[in-house]
């Protein structure tokens, strides 16, 4: 979210990993105090940063598709996100977070249409 200028990082940092290697991770972090397991999502968790196998079973080769590259790392793509958030939207904070997204497209596609904007905008109140 704080990539794509949305809103500021939370306390910690989520990686979607590869299959094998969230199975190094638990082989290398056995004890039960670094492993999360939320609705069947798993990671290893290790101080502020979370490597997941994958969210709702969505994994790394569905997550990086038209992912944005960075040096180390890739970072979702804006409309994955915007998927994710979608799915979590039964949740204020995602609900909030989605809104933010679809704000985002809109004002990126219509950034020199005012007058559009004004009247989307209006009628969606």
């Amino acid at each position: 979210m704080e990539y794509h200028g949305l809103r500021k990082a939370g306390d910690d940092v989520d990686f979607v990993v590869a299959l094998e290697d969230y199975e190094g991770l638990v082989e290398v972090y056995p004890e039960p105090k670094n492993h999360v397991d939320i609705w069947g999502d798993l990671g290893v968790k290790l101080s502020e940063l979370e490597f997941w196998k994958w969210i709702c079973q969505f994994d790394y080769e569905f997550l990086s598709e038209r992912a944005i590259e960075k040096e180390e790392y890739l970072i979702i793509s804006l409309e994955k996100l915007l998927f994710m958030k979608a799915i979590a939207m039964s949740k204020r904070k995602y609900r909030k977070d989605l809104k933010l997204i679809v704000q985002k497209f809109l004002d990126d596609k219509y950034e020199n249409n005012e007058e559009w904007k004004a009247k989307y905008l209006k009628n969606n109140k």
